[in-house]
């Protein structure tokens, strides 16, 4: 068994480091429901009063211990799923990494596997759909990858409760292993439980994960690790409560196998469920208010709130928030990973489409700015400040044309100016940092002619094309010698 020593002579693949930006899908059971506020936690609230989603499953479709969760999945058809158009549309946002939830909190896994019935190849869609996107996204020249909640299975249900069919020993393979106290515990124990009565989600503190579970959690990884080879594997937060040895032990095998195939892989993980150098970190909807000195990416989703998979009635962000947020983590050396949420029969809403197109327009024009650059010696100058660093800190900001953010791509400087500008900007910090021979010239992306421009030790002032390309944000390109 290897040590965490060894397992931090990881390095993060230059593809990683490359691709900025990445599309993944929240798409299962709870697709059916479609209720908020987030979809993929209707599983567990649907059987807890006095949530939202338990009154609305009470009204559509009765009682839990009537109608439980297990029942929807006929109805999760998928009959409009296609991997290929999937895999079109993310190569048309600009992603160069996409893929899919593999299994998420409900247990239910997405792929054609050996170690549970309860899979989307056996049943609901009766399609092996992280098999199929494997194929259309690689085959669209991206890099696949696959993210994985399943570490979360073992307390999402309530077990202890007799009345509903996740107490029932015939779906002990979806809902976890039935009358098992070493997976979670004691009911009464659990329902008295302050963090389970007035929090939304409830967080383990002294349960752990029995063995049983534990080899499950590890073979479904080597399974899908065997079947299909990921090039991304990215964790949730259920990662806190696996035992080390098993966490070694997957990390081992994944990075072990890659190596022998000449291949470049990558893990994320979030908080500290990892020995940092072991991976990639992982910040939930945040940011970072600096340079960060490691590289890191942020996940989040199209939705305006926190939807995580698809609801009605969703609304969402607009393509200039999503743009801003790409330009400045790429800026603070981060990297965005953008989740959507295809509807039950496996079509992705009108809304989220044209969202992303809007942004693979921008990525058309800027991409240079953005895709295989690195961060400059500061990231950015300008009023708008991002605020503190952290996971579930994204918010709007209202930039101006004094904001910018730079990349550097070999001999060029890339100034992104997050609003429309004027007639003329200046750039403080080319001042500061540039010397005036370095500058060759000074383009914006999209426009073909040379910008005209005056150095001084205040900034450098450039006067702007009167006709702007695209939205969102604008790209100056500063050739250097």
């Amino acid at each position: 068994m290897p040590n965490w020593k060894e397992l931090q002579h990881y390095n993060v693949p230059k593809w990683l480091r490359d691709a900025k930006f990445a599309i993944y899908t929240h798409w299962g059971v709870y697709s059916v429901p479609a209720c908020g506020p987030n979809a993929s936690w209707y599983p567990y609230n649907m059987y807890r009063k006095g949530t939202s989603q338990y009154e609305y499953h009470v009204k559509n479709y009765g009682l839990p211990e009537k109608f439980g969760y297990k029942d929807f999945i006929p109805q999760f058809t998928g009959e409009k799923f296609d991997a290929e158009e999937w895999a079109a549309l993310f190569k048309a946002a600009g992603a160069r990494i996409a893929g899919p939830v593999g299994e998420h909190h409900d247990g239910f896994t997405m792929w054609d596997s050996g170690y549970t019935k309860w899979n989307a190849k056996n049943m609901g869609p009766k399609r092996d759909v992280v098999g199929e996107l494997e194929k259309a996204i690689k085959g669209q020249g991206m890099k696949f990858m696959t993210a994985m909640h399943h570490a979360e299975n073992w307390w999402f249900y309530p077990h202890w409760k007799t009345e509903y069919d996740v107490s029932n020993s015939l779906y002990a393979g979806l809902y976890g292993s039935s009358h098992n106290e070493e997976w979670i515990g004691k009911g009464e124990e659990l329902d008295a439980n302050p963090l389970y009565q007035n929090q939304h989600i409830f967080w383990p503190t002294q349960q752990k994960p029995s063995k049983e579970f534990l080899d499950l959690w590890l073979n479904k990884l080597k399974e899908l690790e065997d079947k299909y080879e990921p090039d991304l594997i990215w964790f949730d937060f259920g990662l806190k409560w696996v035992k080390e040895e098993y966490k070694k032990e997957f990390i081992s095998y994944y990075y072990e196998k890659a190596r022998k195939q000449n291949r470049e892989v990558a893990i994320t993980y979030k908080w500290n469920d990892l020995v940092p150098g072991c991976g990639v970190e992982d910040i939930e909807q945040g940011r970072k208010s600096e340079l960060s000195y490691s590289f890191w990416v942020t996940d989040t989703t199209v939705d305006a709130g926190e939807a995580w998979g698809y609801i009605h009635n969703n609304s969402y962000k607009s393509t200039r928030e999503l743009i801003h947020y790409l330009v400045d983590n790429v800026s603070k050396n981060g990297a965005l990973l953008l989740n959507v949420g295809p509807k039950a029969d496996g079509s992705i809403p009108e809304e989220a489409k044209k969202i992303l197109l809007e942004m693979g327009e921008w990525l058309k024009i800027n991409g240079e700015a953005i895709y295989d650059t690195v961060p400059w010696i500061c990231a950015g100058e300008g009023p708008t400040n991002a605020g503190q660093s952290g996971a579930f800190n994204e918010h709007a900001l209202d930039y101006t044309e004094e904001d910018f953010r730079f990349t550097v791509k070999e001999n060029n400087l890339y100034a992104i100016c997050m609003a429309a500008p004027g007639e003329n900007v200046c750039i403080k910090s080319i001042g500061e940092y540039v010397y005036e021979d370095e500058i060759v010239s000074v383009h914006m992306l999209g426009v073909d002619e040379e910008l005209e421009y005056r150095y001084t030790y205040q900034g450098l002032y450039i006067t702007c094309p009167k006709n702007l390309p695209g939205n969102y944000a604008y790209s100056f390109k500063i050739t250097r010698r």
